[in-house]
């Protein structure tokens, strides 16, 4: 009996792990974001430029399995192409947002069987040597992997990392978070969209929480902490002006309440790739 209640405790706990996977319970990013010193130094540098630019860059798919099937990692022609539509339509202003004056041509797609690779971690031996193999391109060419992303949804690096550590640069997805992926809340490919304004140099909306510096961005409002689901109206600094921009691609809403980036995370994007990426 006891042999029979452990094995259906068991299968009870594999099916509840599986069903929260589906209901998207990673975190949105492992990105790592700068510390203060390195945050200021970077706004010296833009504030110094003076450039702006903007680009259709192109783009490299690196599709990381451990053999064949989804189930294993392997992803179509087409899913890759939804993505990048996705990712053009988030940067275009399409959905209603700014026009970054950025947009993306897929240029290129690899194909490598390796599990080691395939379950890289953020900052890890396996992600560093996959990169290292697999990278294409000079700093203006977006690198993205697919992988099994784990706890987390993705992660990129900042366009500042690019010298000095260009092997690393570019961004990684769990690619389940691709466009028709079973993720319940982030199943519209909007992973790749969020990391990707990372790679262009913008910050998460609720960095520095209520702080004056915020995200550095002056027409996103403060917000103390990543939204969950779609809570619009939500206001979590209540002594500063604007409601919390949950429907902005750097929060951590659901995908389907994300659709705008902002004018002024425009500029920044524009300023950071001039100064960094050209």
């Amino acid at each position: 009996m006891r042999s029979r209640m452990n094995l259906c405790l068991s299968v009870l706990l594999l099916m509840m792990s599986a069903t929260s996977a589906l209901a998207g319970q990673q975190q949105r990013c492992s990105s790592r974001m700068p510390t203060d010193d390195e945050a200021a130094a970077i706004e010296q540098d833009l504030s110094n430029s003076g450039r702006r630019s903007t680009d259709v860059i192109p783009v490299w798919v690196h599709v990381i399995t451990r053999g064949s099937g989804y189930e294993n990692g392997e992803i179509t022609a087409r899913m890759i192409r939804e993505q990048i539509d996705v990712m053009n339509d988030g940067f275009t202003g399409a959905l209603g947002g700014a026009n970054t004056g950025f947009s993306f041509n897929l240029v290129g797609t690899t194909h490598t069987v390796n599990e080691e690779w395939f379950l890289m971690g953020y900052n890890s031996q396996a992600e560093n040597r996959a990169k290292k193999a697999l990278r294409r391109g000079d700093a203006g060419t977006l690198n993205i992997y697919t992988i099994d992303g784990g706890l987390y949804l993705g992660w990129a690096t900042f366009p500042k990392n690019y010298n000095g550590q260009a092997d690393s640069d570019g961004i990684v997805i769990d690619y389940r978070s691709m466009p028709g992926g079973p993720y319940i809340r982030f199943g519209e490919g909007d992973t790749a969209t969020h990391e990707v304004g990372h790679w262009l140099g913008l910050y998460h909306t609720f960095q520095n929480g209520c702080s004056k510096n915020g995200d550095y961005v002056t027409d996103t409002a403060a917000e103390r902490y990543p939204a969950r689901g779609c809570p619009i109206g939500i206001d979590t600094c209540t002594k500063l002006a604007g409601i919390d921009p949950v429907t902005n691609f750097m929060d951590y809403s659901d995908d389907p309440c994300l659709f705008d980036f902002t004018e002024g995370q425009a500029i920044r994007m524009q300023a950071a790739f001039a100064t960094y990426r050209q």
